[in-house]
């Protein structure tokens, strides 16, 4: 059993929306709500603050994108989780929410028992994807990690491991123990990889792979 509630900052501008999922996760005993957030910045100054367990965010907010909100507070707080909640599945927004560091990314359409048990696995430090994309970024990743489209080609065998798993929503601490580096060799790799696919941030490293699909 958790020894401790697990704390929940929903984020989401429709104020209909946050009272509803603050009736739903607010029946369960093993959670507990400690805020709410209608903007990404809102979102990041509340995570700071508050450091919650889990955040469940909307995909698109009014002032900018809440991945990029994602990427923020995973920087600023590594020990929160981060689910992205939309209504669609959209495979740019999919890929872009796991390089941003997301653990998830769920369809507003699931079922209020689907959410709960996704808030309590993130929690639990596993990683997840609403099933009907799963598959489509699972291929995404194995081809990353194959060296394929040609792009890649030019990214060393670590260089293709490392952004396999910030594909897989790894932080850089996380990236480092599993390889057995330091969090400046992850940071360098990660420079030298962005550099070579002439990108310049995560989420536009989401785009570069999400358009790259099989032929045929």
């Amino acid at each position: 059993m958790r020894a401790r509630r697990v704390g929940v900052l929903i984020v989401d501008d429709h104020e209909v929306v946050r009272l509803g999922l603050r009736s739903l996760l607010g029946r369960e005993k093993a959670i507990e709500i400690v805020g709410e957030a209608a903007t990404a910045e809102e979102a990041v100054a509340q995570a700071e603050r508050l450091r919650p367990t889990v955040v469940v965010m909307d995909v698109r907010l009014p002032d900018r994108s809440g991945i990029e909100a994602c990427r923020e507070i995973r920087a600023a707080a590594p020990d929160t989780r981060v689910i992205m909640l939309t209504s669609y599945a959209d495979d740019e927004a999919v890929f872009a929410s796991i390089l941003a560091g997301a653990s998830g990314y769920l369809l507003k359409q699931a079922g209020g028992l689907d959410l709960v048990r996704a808030i309590e696995r993130v929690a639990d430090g596993q990683s997840l994807l609403d099933p009907g994309v799963t598959e489509k970024v699972l291929e995404k990743v194995k081809r990353l990690a194959s060296g394929q489209p040609d792009e890649v080609t030019s990214l060393s065998p670590q260089e293709q491991r490392v952004l396999a798993l910030v594909a897989e929503g790894k932080t850089n601490k996380e990236i480092a123990t599993a390889l057995g580096l330091s969090d400046k060799t992850v940071k360098n790799y990660l420079s030298n990889v962005f550099d070579k696919l002439h990108l310049s941030r995560r989420a536009e490293a989401a785009a570069f792979f999400a358009r790259r699909r099989p032929a045929g």
